[in-house]
């Protein structure tokens, strides 16, 4: 019970407090443990990174074994993460050998992901454009005050980023600039905009706060598994 609930509970709460510590006493031993504790932070994240390539190579090797539905794609994914790994980690086409950048242009690491990974995420944002719209007709409609003002907004914003807002509020003077529709596009991105989400960034302030007390006095126990 000690080593399984306990320990992991103690040290959990060591770690909480000393970075809380260290944030307002930089001065050493905080400021050092500060530094330390990042550094095995990255080894810890180094090893999550192999847990998630051994599952993801679980889910679906698993899936072409049993030749479930989709099961192509499964063999795409997966010699698509081998033909990249074996090329970053062995540097193929690099010029600078082991000690060159990774990344190096002209190296297959970065031919893969130039000529491949860039053009597909860029692909699937653009059908992704589609979805948005369907999914905006459907929440933008006018059933109550609220969505008639989201509504609203959502169309100035749009208008105000192409030529037409500015074709439609040309014929305004000067003296009514702040009307036109891209003025009142920047003023609503600008300021009902960010105080939106200033808001929302202060109440996930203030869980991440209250979540993070409670790691630290042992209340949440949710990351030793179970309920």
């Amino acid at each position: 019970m000690f080593f399984r609930i306990w320990l992991p509970v103690i040290v959990t709460s060591i770690v909480g407090i000393v970075l809380v510590t260290a944030l307002y006493v930089p001065h050493d031993p905080f400021g050092k443990l500060n530094g330390d504790f990042s550094e095995y932070f990255n080894i810890i994240a180094a090893f999550a990174f192999i847990l998630g390539a051994g599952n993801l190579f679980k889910i679906h090797l698993d899936k072409i074994y049993r030749k479930t539905k989709g099961w192509l794609f499964s063999v795409v994914t997966v010699a698509g993460f081998l033909i990249t790994l074996v090329a970053g980690l062995l540097k193929l086409g690099n010029t600078g050998g082991w000690e060159g950048d990774v990344v190096q242009p002209g190296s297959w690491f970065a031919i893969a992901y130039d000529s491949m990974f860039t053009p597909l995420q860029a692909t699937m944002f653009s059908i992704l454009a589609f979805f948005v719209a369907s999914a905006s007709y459907r929440a933008f409609r006018a059933k109550n005050t609220e969505a008639t003002l989201l509504l609203a907004a959502a169309l100035i914003i749009l208008l105000g980023r192409t030529f037409v807002g500015y074709w439609m509020t040309a014929w305004m003077p000067d003296s009514l600039e702040f009307l036109t529709i891209p003025a009142l596009s920047n003023w609503i991105m600008s300021v009902v905009n960010q105080a939106g989400q200033r808001a929302i960034l202060i109440g996930i302030g203030l869980g991440v706060i209250s979540t993070s007390l409670k790691v630290i006095l042992g209340i949440e126990r949710s990351y030793l598994g179970g309920e």
